[in-house]
C-alpha cells in the first residue's frame, strides 16, 4: 500500500471527511504560501496542478491559471523545487497530463515527485490500459497512481479503475470539465458504483463549489475536492488569509457532518 493510501485510509477510519483543495502551481508568485495556508486551514491532502498547454479536463478557470503559470516560466523542476522547501504535514498530489511526465522522463519525473513529497499523481489522459510503465516507475518511488471514474463508466470499467487506483478513487460528479456547478450531478451514483466493488477511499470532485455542496457530498463520500472555486479566488489576488478563510469554511461544513454522524442519537439519513 502506498503511503498516500495509508494516510487517507487512516483519515477515513478516524471518522473525518477528507478535504482536498486544488491549487495551480506557479499561477501566482506566492502560490506555495497558499499551499501552506490550505494545509493550516484543515486540508487533509492538497492537489498541486502542474500546468500544461493543452488540457482535456480543465475548465476556463483552471485553463487561465495554467496559462498564467506557463507564462511565468513554471516547469516541473521549478514546482518540485518550491514544494521541497515547504513544511506541510498533509499529503500532496500532483495533477497533470501525460505529456508532461513523458517528455520529462517517467523515472526522472517520479523521482522528482518523491523528492518534492508529492505522494500521488492524477493523470486524467492516461488510461490504466496504457499506464503500466508509469505505474511501475511510481511504485519504486512511493507515488500513488490515482484514477478518475466518470458517470459514464460501465460496471466492468468501474471495477477495473477501482482495482488500479491507489490512494483514493476520484469520483467525477459530472461529464464535464472542471468548473462551478449548481448541484452534485451524478456524484452519489458514481460513489455507490465504486463502493460496490472496492473499499478504497472515494472522493468527489468536479463542481464542488460551496461549503453546502461539500457538506451534502460528505453524506455519502469519503472526501471532497475543491478546485475552480479556490483557483478563481487566487486569480483575483486572494491573500493567504483569504485562502485560510475559504478552506476553513469548507472544513467547518465537513466537520459539522462528521460530528453529527458520530452522534449515535442522530441516524445518518437525518444528517442535513
Amino acid at each position: 500500500m502506498t503511503s498516500l493510501e495509508d494516510a487517507l485510509r487512516r483519515t477515513r477510519a478516524s471518522g473525518r471527511t477528507a478535504l482536498v483543495p486544488y491549487l495551480m502551481a506557479g499561477a501566482t508568485p506566492d502560490w506555495a504560501r497558499h499551499v501552506e495556508a490550505a494545509a493550516h486551514a484543515g486540508a487533509d491532502a492538497i492537489e498541486i496542478g502542474l500546468p500544461f498547454s493543452d488540457p482535456v479536463m480543465d475548465g476556463v478557470v483552471i485553463q487561465e491559471a495554467a496559462q498564467r503559470s506557463l507564462a511565468a516560466g513554471t516547469t516541473l523542476d521549478s514546482v518540485c523545487a518550491e514544494l521541497a522547501t515547504l513544511d506541510v504535514d498533509v499529503p500532496l498530489v500532483a495533477m497533470t497530463y501525460y505529456n508532461v511526465v513523458h517528455h520529462y522522463g517517467l523515472d526522472r519525473a517520479a523521482q522528482a515527485f518523491e523528492r518534492a513529497a508529492l505522494r500521488g499523481a492524477i493523470i486524467p489522459d492516461l488510461p490504466p490500459e496504457e499506464a503500466s510503465p508509469w505505474a511501475r516507475t511510481c511504485a519504486d518511488h512511493d507515488v500513488a497512481t490515482v484514477y478518475l471514474v466518470a458517470p459514464s463508466s460501465p460496471p466492468p470499467r468501474v471495477a477495473l479503475l477501482a482495482r488500479a487506483t491507489q490512494g483514493f478513487a476520484y469520483a467525477a460528479a459530472r461529464m464535464a470539465v472542471t468548473g462551478r456547478a449548481a448541484d452534485l450531478g451524478d456524484a452519489r451514483r458514481v460513489v455507490e458504483a465504486l463502493r460496490d466493488v472496492s473499499d478504497v477511499p472515494v472522493y468527489v470532485g468536479i463542481g464542488i463549489t460551496t461549503p453546502v455542496q461539500a457538506r451534502d457530498a460528505a453524506r455519502f463520500a469519503d472526501g471532497v475536492i475543491v478546485g475552480s472555486a479556490l483557483v478563481s479566488l487566487l486569480l483575483d489576488g486572494a491573500s493567504t488569509t483569504r485562502v485560510e478563510e475559504f478552506v476553513g469554511d469548507f472544513r467547518h461544513a465537513l466537520d459539522d457532518v462528521d460530528d453529527r454522524r458520530d452522534d449515535d442519537r442522530v441516524p445518518p439519513e437525518q444528517v442535513k
